[in-house]
């Protein structure tokens, strides 16, 4: 009977809110998990070989190795974790990578439409934020639009809110309240993404915002999502000497996205379009000299075919063109730098043995702006030539469970 009932409700979830099941973790958002098992372990990971054919160089790598911790306290609320490292090790020396908290949260569900999740989470921005399992996108590499200008991983403190609407059917809706962003990490070429705090010591005198639209007809998955938040995060004295605007929204950053997806029995299409405005870029600038751009934008288009499919294998043929520009608008004293105009042609092969396991091969074109000579540092022949032509070459595996 327990098995008859929860399988019930597997079905009853599916069909409401059309999630994917695909690990463990998974089924402890949904409700899946037995009373009597209620602690859930789960986790993801990917490596790669890839050779720049421009550069003559290759390199292999333990891009990140992610292990999820969750626990079913009662049928109200859940705990969810997940620890990253990335690079294989922590060590000092030139291979050293990074190990970090990607998520610790509380999960309080309100009843089956609405929760409340608070701690250290990921909001609901982008594709990739909250689907970034190697099994679940194209490709060795992450969609670089959602790296270089939404940044992933994400994640920040606070508390959010999810809902699903019962008036209209697939319509699912969020909205949180986190801490905000340090602009005097703002780096010419990564935009906001050093700026974030995640979880370490976070300053809370400034705050963000975010909220998302997410809605599903049919074969198609849309949604659109903002974020506004402060990005002083100091007090008010200290931003008064820096000529900076100090407050829970001061110095503010906006960033705005729309994405679309299609996944028909064989063909599968997405698309993202994203763009970031800070408008005090040119007082960023003046207090930290790091040429923080007025604006920054970013899209992307991906189409794949599965060649075979069959149980829970397939065999799928991909390619996505990518184009982002990080200096879109500068202030007066920004400097534009041309290699943050870039073009990405990603194409390649995914192939899945069995449900949680992959293997990828791909091929990546890049094309970039030229470097702005008053930006460099070392000039030829003490630095290494810089190609706006590259050609890379990936093969990678990766897992999640």
């Amino acid at each position: 009977m327990k098995r008859f009932q929860l399988a019930l409700l597997f079905i009853s979830f599916c069909t409401i809110s059309k999630a994917q099941i695909i690990t463990r973790e998974d089924s402890l958002n949904a409700g899946l998990v037995a009373s009597n098992s209620p602690t859930v372990i789960s986790g993801y990971g990917n490596f790669k070989y890839q050779n720049n054919l421009t550069l003559g160089e290759s390199v292999a790598n333990v891009d990140r190795i992610v292990l999820f911790f969750g626990h079913k306290f009662s049928n109200k609320v859940s705990f969810f974790s997940e620890m990253e490292l990335e690079d294989a090790r922590v060590e000092g020396g030139k291979a050293s990578g990074e190990f970090s908290i990607e998520q610790a949260f509380l999960k309080f569900n309100i009843d089956r439409n609405n929760y409340i999740s608070t701690g250290l989470f990921i909001p609901r921005i982008g594709i990739i934020n909250e689907n970034h399992l190697p099994t679940t996108y194209n490709g060795n590499e992450r969609p670089f639009v959602e790296t270089l200008i939404i940044p992933s991983t994400w994640r920040e403190l606070g508390v959010s809110y999810y809902g699903t609407s019962k008036r209209i059917a697939g319509l699912n809706y969020s909205l949180a309240l986190v801490n905000g962003l340090s602009s005097t990490g703002f780096t010419n070429g990564t935009g906001i993404r050093d700026g974030r705090f995640e979880g370490g010591k976070a300053s809370a005198s400034a705050l963000a915002t975010t909220g998302a639209l997410l809605y599903y007809v049919g074969n198609f998955r849309m949604q659109v999502s903002a974020y506004y938040g402060g990005s002083a995060g100091i007090n008010a004295r200290s931003a008064d000497s820096l000529q900076l605007n100090s407050g829970i929204f001061g110095t503010p950053v906006f960033l705005s996205e729309a994405n679309v997806q299609y996944n028909g029995k064989r063909f599968h299409a997405k698309g993202l379009a994203t763009m970031i405005n800070i408008q005090a870029a040119e007082k960023i600038n003046r207090a930290y000299a790091n040429n923080t751009p007025k604006q920054l934008f970013g899209s992307y288009l991906e189409a794949s075919y599965d060649i075979m499919r069959k149980d829970r294998r397939f065999l799928s043929v991909f390619s996505r063109y990518e184009y982002l520009d990080m200096n879109q608008k500068l202030p007066e004293n920004g400097i534009y730098n041309g290699t943050n105009k870039q073009q990405y042609v990603v194409s390649g092969l995914t192939f899945s043995p069995v449900q949680g396991a992959i293997i990828k091969l791909d091929y990546t074109y890049r094309l970039t702006g030229g470097r702005n000579p008053e930006l460099i540092v070392l000039p030829f022949p003490q630095a290494i030539p810089y190609y706006t032509n590259q050609h890379l070459i990936t093969l990678g595996i990766g897992y999640s469970f």
